[in-house]
């Protein structure tokens, strides 16, 4: 049976459909994957015929997926679309789209063996757990509850990265490559899919649900792609690095030894000891974020669910800085429950925390999320899911009164953090709605830059040096580029259609090992 994966460019590559992949040709099967945008893609499509296409979404982009879907239907009338990914998985009733065949729930390596291998055989295969499947016939759902979820993830192999170089050489080609060692999360944070995962997709307990590979799997499968491919930085994906002590130690100790290149994690507070931070600086950690969200102590806590105290936060800040390793902070505004006055200290905490790279984004009550009900409870109107942002970087689905102050605010966050003299000016220019779209562009142009500084870090972490790797030579550099791919493609792109996907790999160049795959200029 063949496989095709239809998904946009993205700043980074695709682990799941790389771990579906690998599944998939274990299980004696072809797979291969189709990047939008590609003029020719259709044809591409035809060519391949496949029998199955698969998409995976979040809420914000399932209406896209699906006229995209039904374009392919268009060309491939029989094959079997599925849709996996947030969206169907707590929306399910997404199913019931027209065009869409079935949506996949939750880790779908079992299931998709499972259903190629039936459909090869000429078997029914409306009874496979995982899926929701819509009756050709009668257009009956046939609803499948879940199949356990695996729990040793060393024998799933390591994820095969050929289908996405293959598809995009500029995944294969770029010196930065992301890794995950683990699935799950043990935590309870109401705005976070793990919670909605564990316990009303799976209703499974931790240890169930939180799995870490080995550190001898992860170690060979950075060996293996060092190897095979071009590899000088390493990117661990995992929302909590530092779960496990023992893990810890054992990583520590061998990578440095057996890998050798920088790398960067994401790490929780409460979990975080100064002895972690010397380990990772030892390991060769060159950037540690650290989850704030909220300074609130109400809305961090009560609402968002962190349980993290402030000087938990404030200590891992000042260990990650006293041991040399660039600190990012994650944060997020628009939490219902908050005040303004409370956005404002989550900017004075950052600030006392010392970020040198300050990630915001927009709070965004997700499908089956908690943070839904709270928000609703609390009063406050949200958008309908297809009403959704695409990107929580940009507005918010909750109908605040003062929605406009937090977006602005989002969007001066990371300047104000850098430059605290601003901050007695924040209330006054925060005002001001024929502002939002110089904040905006003063957003994006300072991310930028401050991914310049990022790349910095990373050249010389690799031994890397001189002008070409000094910030403000690559924020310049980056900014011109960009400037003029986005000048070409609006004034052009019209008339010279076969030029946009080459603009749109260059712009992808610049943006590979941006922060939380966030394209700041687009």
């Amino acid at each position: 049976m063949k496989v095709l994966f239809i998904d946009e460019y993205l700043p980074q590559e695709m682990l799941g459909i790389m771990w579906l992949s690998r599944a998939i040709k274990d299980a004696g099967h072809d797979a291969k994957a189709l990047f939008l945008p590609d003029r020719d893609w259709l044809r591409k499509v035809a060519e391949y015929n496949p029998d199955v296409v698969c998409y995976s979404t979040t809420t914000g982009l399932h209406l896209y997926f699906a006229e995209v879907n039904r374009k392919v239907k268009q060309v491939l009338p029989n094959a079997l679309s599925i849709v996996g990914g947030p969206h169907p998985t707590f929306v399910p009733d997404y199913v019931q789209t027209d065009g869409i065949d079935a949506i996949c729930r939750g880790e779908g390596e079992g299931a998709m063996v499972e259903l190629l291998n039936r459909m090869r055989d000429g078997k029914d295969y409306y009874d496979v757990p995982n899926f929701w499947f819509k009756d050709k016939k009668t257009g009956e759902i046939h609803k499948n509850p879940q199949a356990p979820l695996v729990q040793n993830l060393d024998e799933l192999g390591f994820p095969d990265r050929d289908i996405i170089y293959e598809a995009g050489a500029i995944y294969r080609d770029s010196d930065r490559k992301v890794f995950v060692t683990q699935r799950g999360c043990p935590m309870n944070c109401s705005f976070c899919f793990h919670h909605a995962w564990k316990k009303k997709v799976y209703d499974a307990n931790n240890k169930e649900y939180t799995r870490k590979r080995s550190v001898s799997h992860v170690i060979a499968e950075i060996q293996d792609v060092r190897k095979r491919y071009n590899l000088k930085f390493v990117h661990f994906l995992d929302d909590i690095f530092n779960l496990r002590n023992d893990w810890l130690e054992e990583f520590c100790e061998r990578y440095p030894k057996e890998v050798g290149l920088p790398f960067d994690v994401i790490l929780m507070a409460n979990m975080t000891t100064e002895h972690h931070i010397k380990l990772l600086r030892k390991a060769g950690c060159v950037y540690a974020r650290v989850a704030i969200e909220a300074a609130s102590d109400y809305v961090r806590n009560a609402v968002f669910r962190k349980n993290t105290t402030r000087k938990q936060l404030t200590d891992a800040s000042k260990w990650i800085r006293e041991n040399g390793i660039r600190l990012g902070t994650l944060n997020m505004l628009g939490g219902p429950g908050g005040t303004m006055e409370d956005e404002y200290d989550t900017l004075r905490l950052n600030i006392e925390c010392g970020a040198d790279h300050p990630l915001v984004s927009i709070m965004q009550p997700y499908p089956m999320f908690d943070i839904e009900d709270m928000t609703k409870s609390m009063g406050y109107a949200v958008a309908g899911y297809d009403e959704f942002p695409e990107k929580f970087n940009r507005t918010s689905s909750i109908l605040f009164d003062n929605k406009q102050e937090i977006e602005n605010l989002h969007k001066l966050f990371p300047i104000v953090v850098r430059f605290p003299w601003l901050m007695p000016l924040v209330p006054k220019l925060i005002k001001s709605k024929l502002m939002a779209k110089p904040y905006l562009i003063a957003y994006m142009l300072f991310s930028e830059y401050m991914v310049a500084e990022q790349a910095k870090i990373y050249a010389h972490a690799q031994g890397l040096s001189g002008p070409r790797y000094w910030a403000w030579v690559d924020f310049t550099r980056r900014l011109g580029t960009k400037g003029v791919l986005r000048v070409y493609e609006v004034v052009f792109a019209r008339f010279f259609e076969r030029f946009s996907k080459s603009n749109k790999q260059m712009r992808l160049a610049l943006q590979m090992g941006d922060e939380r795959v966030v394209a700041h200029m687009d």
